[in-house]
């Protein structure tokens, strides 16, 4: 009975010392890359939905109560949960991951950060002091935050060290590899004008090479106007688009209006893993971004 009883113990000892590492992450995408790096080394709560908007989001219970019990928070930062993070933070009652502790990981301090306001005037909209915060759109921006990412769970996990060590660089050859294919099948987009429903565009357009000349809010987080939408129409004929962008989350009444009237296609873009059906993890949502821009060429 005893020798039972410590194998019991002996077991119970060394499941706990490898136990997987609780992790919540704001979005899909971050969710999708502590998977590429943990493997089965970590329980992944997500707290948005693909076809939800990460600004709107509401400090629910069931929030507050998995980021009591998590280890390491992933979120974009850049001001993008402003509107519902703080309130989940302060009632979770988790100092594992407050700002400031290791625990707590914001994938935006790791990229450099685009469209970075001169003023800040709630009358502009929902502007971010930090700069633009959809950095997920650029798969370039993922291998330093996927380096970040990988020290900081050997920090919080240095049992699996070699682990995480070995996922990070796999994940790091795949995914420069995958990088120049999606670039050299994206190539015909380059210099390409479109309109984009919400100004989440800047970091694809700057890899692309896309051009954006217009944008259906007329202010960052505010819905277009009929009449709004009939000044971009016609400012169309000095400055036209090939295809009117948006994020799958989004209404797409705008760029159904804009697209049937200026004859040109309306592309959903599935934004994050799980925007689409084709975009099941970070690798596909780049070949189903690239597919539906090439087609929306065609």
């Amino acid at each position: 009975m005893k020798k039972i009883l410590y194998a019991f113990l002996c077991l119970l000892l060394s499941g706990n010392a490898h136990a997987a590492l609780n992790v919540f992450a704001c979005e899909p995408e971050w969710s999708a890359l502590v998977q590429q790096l943990a493997g089965n080394q970590a329980n992944i709560y997500t707290a948005t939905g693909p076809l939800q908007d990460p600004h709107q989001v509401q400090a629910r219970p069931s929030l507050i109560a998995k980021a009591r019990s998590a280890q390491l928070l992933v979120c974009t930062g850049a001001e993008l949960e402003i509107g519902w993070m703080p309130v989940v933070l302060r009632e979770s009652g988790n100092s594992k991951i407050q700002p400031g502790s290791s625990g707590n990981f914001e994938a935006a301090q790791y990229v450099s950060l685009l469209e970075i306001p001169t003023r800040l005037d709630r009358a502009d909209g929902d502007v971010h002091a930090a700069g633009n915060p959809h950095i997920q759109t650029d798969p370039r921006n993922y291998l330093p935050i996927a380096e970040a990412l990988g020290k900081r769970m050997i920090e919080l996990d240095p049992a699996n060290a070699a682990y995480y060590q070995q996922q990070l660089a796999t994940f790091n050859q795949k995914w420069r590899a995958a990088i120049a294919r999606w670039e050299k099948q994206a190539a015909p987009l380059k210099g390409v004008p479109v309109i984009v429903h919400h100004k989440g565009f800047p970091y694809l357009n700057n890899w692309l090479g896309l051009k954006e000349v217009a944008e259906l809010e007329p202010k960052p987080g505010m819905e277009p106007s009929a009449a709004y939408l009939g000044q971009v129409l016609s400012d169309l004929q000095q400055r036209p688009a090939r295809m009117v962008l948006r994020a799958a989350y989004q209404d797409g009444r705008p760029t159904e209006w804009i697209a049937e009237r200026a004859h040109i296609p309306a592309v959903i873009v599935p934004y994050t893993v799980g925007g689409t059906p084709q975009a099941t993890d970070l690798f596909t949502l780049f070949d189903d971004t690239i597919a539906r821009l090439l087609a929306g060429l065609k």
